[in-house]
């Protein structure tokens, strides 16, 4: 029974090995969120030159278990041309792609 055991607990060692592999999904996330503000940023700022930076990050859990999706949020900073700006960007687990919620732009 005990070689049963070693045997079954092995087993399901490599299966949640299998499971976790791939970084995780904020991390994974990330370029494309990243990319999603800085477009926003050259077309709002009407600079080509603008750069963005990961201002902070966090994972969102569903509303509810029985509704909803995961989602990655990200506070990104944009900065160009003499102006700076923020911006939301979320990214839903689904698949469905990023999108940039609301911003905020300053000139400096």
């Amino acid at each position: 029974m005990t070689k049963a055991l070693s045997t079954l607990a092995a087993a399901l060692t490599l299966v949640m090995a299998g499971c976790a592999s791939g970084p995780p999904f904020i991390d994974a996330a990330q370029p494309e969120a990243l990319a999603m503000a800085q477009r926003r940023a050259q077309f709002e700022m009407n600079c080509p030159d603008a750069t963005v930076t990961v201002l902070s990050r966090e994972t969102l859990q569903p509303v509810s278990f029985r509704f909803g999706v995961v989602r990655a949020e990200y506070t990104i900073g944009a900065a160009g041309c003499g102006k700076r700006a923020t911006y939301v960007v979320m990214c839903p687990q689904d698949g469905s792609g990023c999108f940039a919620a609301g911003g905020r732009t300053e000139i400096q």
